[in-house]
């Protein structure tokens, strides 16, 4: 904690309302771009950002919130409760320029083995009325040995961010074989990230969720369970479930997922679900974020914390758009909460006002 003369707070704060206003106004001519593009073009300017000093310094004073509330988690200590979630930051371009905008962990990916073109496009709609996307990329992305390179120690800034490594099978790989593939990106990511996160849960890449039922997400976690044991630098293994499971596929899921020592859930992914979307887009294949999704997620996050009892730490995502949906995670058992689709709807300062929440400036 340290001391900010009054006149340099109004100033900031002024800075902050000021990109916060100009985000509302660039945000229709965002949206007049495809989806992706516009998704792309955004990355590369956090990318170039990132890599400037000077423009990491001023982008970290105008989002960072200077009180932090630091949550110890995983074996971890993280900043504060907010991260972005996975499928932001695929190829780990921008997560510098990430880190300055008031998140405690940045999770990059998801990451396979080798390099995918993902699903064909158009892949990615947005549902301005209703603050929702839906997406089928398809887990595309440049490869586990590129997104290494820019995780690189040499290359990492100075930051108390936490920073999680997202991992998931090629789209090739036969789920009979797809430990392998998890097995390699432990073993590449684990000097390289805090911790890592297991998808088994995107409801893009055919056959994926399948390895949520409980024989096979057992088999495939003790292999991690033992792959991490012979790490020179074992780190926490947390599993990102679908909000779509039935009960019992929960039960079995989360028998799984404590059985084999994991260290915590992501809850949750997308939903292949359409209830209450009225937008003619939810008729899209693929998997749905933002709003719509928020009770789904939130009441999972219940769930698991219930029949756990609190002893299987979680992280919330679905659906947060403002400080009180992110309160709503915590208070049904997330320890932490992630964002990413409010972040298109309500602009980079997301991050920041959520951490605000409780903490004042």
């Amino acid at each position: 904690m340290y001391f900010v003369a009054p006149q340099v707070q109004l100033a900031l704060k002024v800075r902050r309302t000021r990109c916060q206003t100009m985000y509302q106004y660039l945000r229709p001519l965002i949206f007049k771009l495809d989806p992706e593009r516009a998704h792309n073009l955004t990355v590369g300017l956090l990318r170039l950002a990132g890599s400037l000093p000077p423009v990491r310094a001023f982008l970290r004073r105008i989002y960072a919130s200077r009180r932090q509330r630091p949550v110890e988690v995983f074996g971890l200590t993280f900043p504060n409760h907010v991260g972005l979630a996975a499928g932001y930051d695929k190829d780990g371009l921008a997560w510098r320029g990430l880190t300055t905008l008031g998140f405690g962990h940045i999770e990059v990916g998801t990451v396979t083995p080798l390099p995918q073109a993902g699903n064909a496009q158009p892949r990615v709609f947005r549902i301005p009325t209703e603050e929702a996307v839906i997406n089928r990329m398809g887990f595309p992305g440049r490869g586990a040995d590129f997104v290494a390179r820019q995780l690189s120690p040499v290359s990492r800034p100075p930051s108390p961010v936490i920073l999680g490594v997202n991992i998931g099978k090629n789209k090739d790989t036969p789920n009979e074989e797809a430990a392998r593939d998890y097995l390699f990106l432990l073993e590449k990511f684990a000097p390289l990230a805090d911790y890592l996160a297991v998808n088994v849960s995107s409801p893009n890449t055919v056959g994926l969720r399948r390895l949520q039922a409980r024989e096979a997400l057992e088999d495939l976690l003790a292999q991690l369970a033992e792959a991490r044991r012979q790490s020179p630098v074992p780190r926490p293994i947390l599993v990102k479930l679908a909000p779509d499971l039935t009960s019992a596929e929960l039960d079995d899921a989360l028998g799984a997922i404590m059985d084999t020592g994991m260290d915590g859930v992501i809850a949750t992914n997308t939903t292949i679900g359409r209830d209450g979307l009225r937008s003619p887009v939810g008729e899209e294949r693929g998997g749905l974020s933002g709003l719509p999704l928020r009770r789904r997620s939130t009441e999972m996050v219940r769930q698991i914390h219930l029949r756990t009892n609190g002893r299987l730490p979680i992280i919330g995502v679905g659906g947060i758009a403002s400080p009180s949906d992110a309160q709503e995670k915590l208070d049904a058992g997330a320890s932490l909460v992630q964002v990413y689709t409010g972040m298109i709807y309500n602009g980079p300062g997301l991050a920041r006002e959520i951490v605000r929440q409780g903490v004042s400036d």
